[in-house]
Formats: structure tokens, C-alpha cells, sequence
């Protein structure tokens, strides 16, 4: 049996050593790259292509896979650097950067250490836009500050074949003498506002008031009006019936008064004495026979 084994393998021994050379040259061939990492292929030591995702085939012996690059997004530890803003107030500031591979050929042979490159390029925009503003801009405006410097971090890793997809500033702090100075400015202005709003209630009131005594003269100005048109408007009717009916008109309209004024005196409470000339007696009566005559 060993005889017969040994007679096949030596009479097809060469095309045994085809079979397994095509096997591995099959096998050097055919490369599957998963769905999140490229690879990279030189031949000759030098560049040749970028196999994405799939199944791709390369020349055996030949081409090599020089780097597996993932693809992925990666984010980069949380950075803290100094910066000095136009007013000379010193902040630190914490950022986070995102990022992914998009051209390994680029990334491979443009830049050794992506981290630390990206995140040194970083540092320095933050430093250069934030020299650019005061504190209370760095405050009030940090999706704007953001949008700098996301904007700048993207031209310059252009190059390297990386696109920057976030980068965030996760907190601005300052120290503890300029957190008092900035705490006790908040308690002067919110001091200055309640002011501004005292005197401002206070400007509101004396209007009010104003308002309420100007009402209240022209509702006066207008009762004197009515008041007075009513007075011009009886005397008018009086002056009409003296006109038409002569002195005896006039002479009955001063008994009138007179017995309303006698009548209005004698309605008053109490006990009243009063005094009365001759000359008013004398009146009265007269004034009662014209009553009676009328």
C-alpha cells in the first residue's frame, strides 16, 4: 500500500506541487475587507491602491497589504489648553474632537501620529480665535466660536485625508479671582436694574397721577360748562318773560326764591332764630299775593 502511495506521489509530483501552488496563490489573491476598515496596498514598497469594503483580488507575491486603516468615527481624549482672550482674562478651555479616515493613502504617508497632530492643531485654533474676543463673547457666542473652529480644523486636516465630523467645547473656566470680579459685576447690575426699576415705577406713578388730576380737572371744566350753559339757558327764559310780560314777571320770580328760601330754612333741623327786617316782611307779602294772583 505504501509502494502503490509512494508511486502516485512520485509520478504526479509536479502536478501536486501545481495544485498547492495555485491553492496559495488563490490564497494570496483573494482579500475580504470588512465593511469598516480599508486596506492599503503597496507593490514594490510603493503605493498602489486602496481596497474598500468587499471582496478584491490582488496580484500574489506581488502586492501586499501594507495597512489595515479602520474607518470608523474616533474621538479624541478630552483636551484642556489655556487662552487669553482681547481683554486679557485667562481661560481654560476643554475640548472634544471627532473625527474619521476618509483617504488612508493620505493619512499613511502624510502624517505619523494622527491623535496627536489633530489635537496640537486644535490647541492652537482654539488660542488664535479665542485672542480674538472678549470674555463675554466667549460666553454668549460659543456655537459661533464652535463654528470657527470646527471650519478651521477641517482646512487644515484637509490634507491628511481626515474630515473633522464634530468639535465641541465642552466648558470654559476661569479662575477663582476672576469668577469673584465677574460675580461681584452680576450683583452691581442686578442692583442697577432693580434701581432702573424702582425709578421707572416711580416715573409710571407721578404719570398716573398726573393723568388722574388732568381727568379730574376737564370733568370739573365740564360740569362748569353744563352748569353755566343751564344758568345762561334760565336766564334767558327769564329775561324772555320780563320781555313779554313786564316787571310783574320779574317781581314773581324773586317771590319765589324768596318762599323757597323761607321754606328751606324752616326744614332745618334744630330751632332756628331769625331776624328779618321790615322792609323783608313787607316783601314776603307781596310776594304771596302774587302767588295768590297767579
Amino acid at each position: 500500500m505504501e509502494l502503490v502511495i509512494g508511486d502516485f506521489i512520485g509520478s504526479n509530483a509536479g502536478i501536486l506541487a501545481l495544485a498547492v501552488l495555485v491553492i496559495v496563490m488563490l490564497w494570496k489573491a483573494v482579500r475580504i475587507v470588512p465593511q469598516s476598515e480599508k486596506f492599503v496596498i503597496e507593490r514594490f514598497g510603493r503605493l498602489h491602491s486602496v481596497l474598500g469594503p468587499g471582496l478584491n483580488f490582488i496580484v500574489p507575491f506581488l502586492d501586499v497589504v501594507a495597512h489595515r486603516i479602520s474607518i470608523l468615527e474616533r474621538q479624541l481624549p478630552t483636551a484642556e489648553q489655556d487662552a487669553i482672550t482681547v481683554d486679557n482674562v485667562l481661560v481654560k478651555v476643554e475640548t472634544s474632537v471627532f473625527y474619521r479616515i476618509t483617504e488612508p493613502e493620505k493619512t499613511v504617508y502624510r502624517i505619523r501620529d494622527v491623535d496627536g497632530a489633530i489635537a496640537t492643531t486644535v490647541a492652537g485654533i482654539v488660542r488664535s480665535e479665542i485672542g480674538k474676543m472678549e470674555l463675554d463673547q466667549v460666553q454668549s457666542n460659543r456655537n459661533e466660536l464652535i463654528h470657527k473652529i470646527r471650519e478651521a480644523v477641517r482646512a487644515m486636516v484637509d490634507d491628511w485625508g481626515i474630515e473633522v465630523t464634530r468639535a465641541e467645547i465642552l466648558d470654559v473656566n476661569l479662575d477663582s479671582a476672576t469668577r469673584a470680579a465677574m460675580l461681584q459685576q452680576l450683583n452691581a447690575e442686578r442692583a442697577r436694574r432693580a434701581q432702573v426699576t424702582e425709578a421707572e415705577g416711580k416715573k409710571r406713578a407721578v404719570e398716573l397721577a398726573a393723568d388722574a388730576a388732568l381727568y379730574a380737572a376737564e370733568q370739573e371744566a365740564k360740569a362748569r360748562r353744563i352748569q353755566a350753559d343751564a344758568e345762561a339757558y334760565a336766564t334767558g327764559v327769564v329775561a324772555g318773560a320780563i320781555r313779554e310780560n313786564g316787571l310783574e314777571a320779574a317781581q314773581y320770580q324773586v317771590a319765589l326764591r324768596q318762599v323757597e328760601a323761607l321754606e328751606a330754612v324752616a326744614s332745618g333741623q334744630g330751632k332756628q332764630t331769625i331776624i328779618l327786617p321790615a322792609a323783608a316782611l313787607e316783601a314776603f307779602s307781596d310776594a304771596f299775593k302774587l302767588l295768590k294772583g297767579r
